[in-house]
């Protein structure tokens, strides 16, 4: 990644948190610590930010701070080939008439394409999924109760009553922050609170977590594998890693990036 657009990345995940780490920064851009570290060192010579130690804070922080999950709009282009490999296998999975959940996030907005040609009904807390669809298929969207989070761009909700406990669904697809022994991981109590809700509502769990997912950790634990039926991954994943699915009767579904993907990704294309 080029510095100018690091540095973009930088400042975009600083505009919705208080502080972002180095460590952050370092998974985001996929740099060095000691890249990351000069380029906060140069943004903060700039003004644009303030160094602070283990990371960088924004020089006027939101007084509505956000959720702690990345900006939608740093997460997009992220692996984008892998992502819609894996929306792909998802919406095989989906037949018409069927009633599914599916969750906000950028592996799972991809879903939207070849969700076009499907007539489901869908309940996402996603706006982007929600205006994509109502545009471009005849799918029946319903939306949940709630704030809107518009970095992430999801509507979360603080109460138990939002809408979603009425809806039943045959599957519901999520993605994660992290997937490991233990479970499931998220990066926010609420994040937490909404998808254990959400999974509550569908009788098979699918989740979709491109292979670096497995490497990645958090201090939430949001499920056991014990309640996930299926995962959708890339071919980058470990034969350890496969092996632990097995090892909890979880359905691997492991998907090629094609080159139409490949060639995509370079473009920038969202």
């Amino acid at each position: 990644m080029h510095e100018s657009e690091r540095h973009r990345v930088i400042l975009s995940a600083i505009e919705g948190r208080p502080v972002v780490t180095v460590a952050d920064l370092v998974t985001l851009t996929g740099s060095s610590e000691a890249t990351i570290r000069r380029d906060i060192a140069t943004l903060h010579v700039q003004k644009k930010l303030r160094r602070v130690r283990g990371g960088a804070e924004s020089i006027a922080p939101p007084q509505f701070v956000g959720i702690n999950a990345r900006p939608f709009s740093v997460n997009e282009g992220i692996r984008l080939a892998e992502k819609r490999a894996i929306a792909r296998a998802a919406v095989d999975l989906c037949a018409d008439g069927e009633a599914i959940i599916i969750n906000g996030g950028t592996t799972t907005f991809q879903m939207v394409h070849p969700l076009t040609a499907k007539r489901c009904q869908v309940f996402t807390n996603s706006f982007p999924i929600a205006e994509h669809l109502l545009k471009h298929s005849k799918n029946t969207v319903l939306l949940p109760a709630g704030a809107i989070y518009r970095e992430q761009n999801i509507i979360l909700s603080p109460f138990d009553e939002d809408g979603s406990r009425h809806f039943y669904a045959r599957r519901m697809f999520m993605g994660c922050r992290g997937l490991g022994p233990l479970g499931l991981m998220e990066g926010d109590p609420l994040l937490v609170q909404a998808e254990q809700k959400l999974i509550g509502q569908a009788d098979e769990l699918v989740v979709l977590a491109d292979s670096t997912k497995f490497a990645a950790r958090s201090s939430l634990l949001l499920c056991a594998l014990s309640r996930i039926h299926t995962v959708i991954t890339d071919d980058g994943i470990t034969d350890r890693d496969a092996a632990m699915l097995e090892a909890a009767d979880i359905r691997l579904i492991v998907t090629q990036v094609g080159v139409a993907d490949r060639s995509e990704d370079r473009t920038g294309e969202a």
